[in-house]
């Protein structure tokens, strides 16, 4: 089966997040924006809350999982050093709203997001993109510029960094906008095969 593999401006516009399909691919130029902290994902929401004000604008940006090591320069600025993929899933109870809220055209990391994201995602047209876990290199060499750095008073790879790349990628289309999750299908296929599974598990087995 051929994959199709999508080269796109991030952030995307609304037609451009609608246009790959799960199990295509997408290789990333522009700009996107990245944390790992739970912490950050809490304030995020107090933002939408009206409790607190968002440190850049995030409406229709791209908001990946990725972690990173990072580090203030003694002469002003910050420098970027590594990215890698953090897991999705642990910020299950905050993506939904601020996929909605934000109205984001593109999330990510590994591990994929629930149903109550996949659903926020088909709404406002977002795609969820899965990076390779462990591929720290690959993902680091697209690294071209920091535009911008949010609460600095946070640990380094809790912060929002606005960053500009190049040829990040090739990442997998894990959940389309029109709401469609190879997660998904993997757990149906899964539970499809379980009684099988479960059933040769009782065979009894006989000594030659």
């Amino acid at each position: 089966m051929s994959i199709t593999t999508h080269r796109l401006q991030f952030p995307l516009s609304r037609e451009d997040a609608r246009r790959p399909r799960a199990g295509d691919q997408v290789i990333i130029d522009g700009e996107i924006v990245i944390t790992a902290g739970l912490p950050t994902h809490d304030r995020l929401l107090r933002c939408l809350d009206g409790l607190e004000t968002a440190p850049m604008d995030l409406r229709g940006a791209a908001l990946f999982h990725l972690g990173s090591y990072s580090r203030d320069l003694e002469a002003g600025g910050f420098e970027l050093l590594y990215l890698n993929p953090t897991t999705s899933t642990r910020f299950n109870p905050h993506m939904p709203r601020l996929i909605t809220g934000f109205d984001l055209r593109a999330v990510g990391g590994k591990g994929g997001l629930g149903s109550g994201s996949v659903a926020a995602m088909q709404t406002v047209g977002c795609v969820y993109l899965s990076f390779l876990g462990g591929g720290s290199t690959l993902h680091s060499r697209s690294i071209r510029s920091v535009l911008q750095v949010g609460w600095s008073d946070m640990l380094t790879h809790y912060r929002l960094v606005r960053l500009r790349v190049e040829g990040l990628g090739p990442a997998t289309v894990a959940i389309d906008a029109h709401g469609n999750s190879l997660y998904a299908q993997v757990h149906e296929a899964a539970m499809q095969g379980l009684p099988d599974i479960l059933s040769g598990l009782r065979t009894p087995v006989v000594d030659a």
